[in-house]
């Protein structure tokens, strides 16, 4: 085709003007076109999000206090006036280790007394002891002295019989021979053989014989006769030093356990004494942090375990002791379920807002408590970090960290939309418009929801809709 030559046309003008307008026009639609779509997808691309796989952890939050461990309001067994305060508010102490001292000169002077009590008892008693012994020693000897009398004349007087029994007998073989040879001598004098004097010698040996027999056996009578009461008699005063020495014996018991009892009494009396003055010495009971300060030197105190929250308020007590430090959270009922002992938590305290401190539940009360027609239950946290910084009755916020969900579709909770009564998504149809798409939702955890069916990681959903289409989810809703 040929084109025509400007110089061969009548009338050039109006036709390059046209011409020029109608390049115009095209160039102008096709950059609206190009402007446009390139704005719409920018547009979108800031009201939607894809659909995203992630490991999900189950949390569930709550608040909580530091609390201590243990912890003890310090007081003193008898009330009475604080003499001396040994530490101060925040010091560290040990166990058993002096916190204050009471006023205890009166205990003092009893403790004196006490002891002077004591030691005279003692002496008492050991010089009764003493006495005693020789008293029982003397009573033993008499004892063994007549019963030695009385084996000596056991042994004595039977001897002393048969002897005199023996002389009898030889007395009277004389007598016999004297008698024997008077009648033969009688004989010989009748018969004139031999003189008056030799018969008068032989009648005197005679008769001295029978003398001599004669007081033999009255000896031995009498021998027989005093034998007998002589043992009898040495024999009672041997049972009666017996019966004395165990009469000894057992009043000196009765003395000796009475003494002792003495002794014993005023060293319970002491050891009274001793233990009022150790009460006087206030010490801890466990290790730990002094949390309070009660009381001044010379206040007035009064056993008691009930104190003030508040320093400066009045108070019985002398000091407050902590000993440890753990979280104390209260757990709505509808997420105790959830929670096991050694389950790990994720710590904030407001003195720290961006410190991250640990734990783990130690124990979970097994009864709920009430609190404003609130039901929860007390969940203890020990610390794994967290213990130097940490103080007691500091506020923190509690995140126990459950099970872990892995590959779960996720999407922002700010996308879950409601229509006709549905839960459900928009999420970018095929012509680039907002399409609503029921889906069933699992976990909410934090600005992330669970996706359970509905949905895939090809759509993407809107977080923020356009005007028109916001004006007719709400009039639909």
């Amino acid at each position: 085709m040929e084109l025509p030559v400007f110089g061969k046309l009548h009338r050039p003008l109006p036709w390059l003007i046209g011409l020029m307008s109608g390049g115009l026009l095209l160039v102008g639609t096709a950059t609206y076109l190009v402007v446009e779509n390139s704005g719409s997808r920018l547009k979108l691309e800031e009201l939607t999000v894809p659909v995203e796989k992630q490991n999900l952890t189950v949390q569930i939050r709550a608040s909580g206090t530091v609390e201590p461990i243990r912890s003890v309001n310090i007081s003193p067994k008898s009330p009475g006036r604080l003499a001396k305060l040994l530490v101060d508010q925040g010091d560290s102490v040990k166990q058993g280790q002096p916190l204050a001292v009471m006023e205890n000169l009166e205990i003092q002077t009893q403790g004196a007394q006490a002891q002077a009590n004591l030691k005279q008892a003692i002496a008492s008693l050991q010089e009764r002891q003493t006495n005693i012994t020789g008293e029982i020693n003397q009573a033993a000897a008499r004892l063994r002295q007549a019963q030695a009398q009385l084996e000596e004349a056991g042994a004595k007087i039977p001897r002393d019989i048969e002897q005199t029994r023996a002389q009898l007998r030889s007395a009277e073989s004389r007598l016999e021979l004297t008698e024997a040879r008077l009648k033969r001598n009688q004989y010989l004098l009748k018969e004139g053989a031999i003189s008056q004097d030799r018969f008068d010698e032989a009648f005197n040996d005679y008769q001295n014989a029978q003398a001599n027999v004669t007081e033999i056996v009255q000896r031995l009578e009498q021998l027989k006769n005093t034998g007998s009461p002589e043992l009898g008699r040495l024999e009672a005063a041997a049972a009666e030093a017996q019966l004395a020495l165990e009469q000894r014996q057992r009043s000196a018991r009765d003395e000796l356990a009475g003494l002792q009892a003495a002794a014993e009494a005023s060293q319970a009396a002491l050891k009274q004494v001793e233990v009022q003055y150790e009460d006087t010495i206030i010490k801890a009971p466990f290790g730990g942090v002094v949390t309070q300060k009660y009381a001044v030197e010379g206040a007035f105190v009064t056993p008691t375990t009930s104190a003030s929250s508040t320093v400066s308020a009045t108070s019985a007590s002398i000091l407050a002791l902590a000993q440890g430090l753990e979280i104390v959270a209260k757990v709505p009922e509808v997420d105790i379920g959830q929670l096991q002992t050694g389950q790990k938590v994720r710590i904030v305290a407001d003195a720290y807002p961006e410190r991250v401190f640990f734990g783990q539940v130690k124990r979970i009360a097994p009864e709920a408590i009430v609190d404003d027609n609130v039901t929860s239950f007390e969940v203890r946290i020990d610390l794994i970090t967290g213990q130097d910084e940490l103080r007691s009755k500091m506020n923190v916020d509690v995140t126990f960290l459950g099970q872990e969900l892995s590959n779960s579709l996720v999407v922002p909770t700010v996308a879950i939309v409601t229509q006709e009564g549905q839960t459900g998504v928009m999420i970018l149809d095929r012509k680039n418009q907002p399409e609503f798409k029921p889906v069933k939702i699992g976990l909410t955890i934090g600005d992330k929801t669970q996706i359970l069916e509905g949905i895939t990681t090809q759509d993407r959903v809107f977080i923020d809709l356009p005007e028109r289409e916001q004006k007719k989810l709400n009039r639909e809703s």
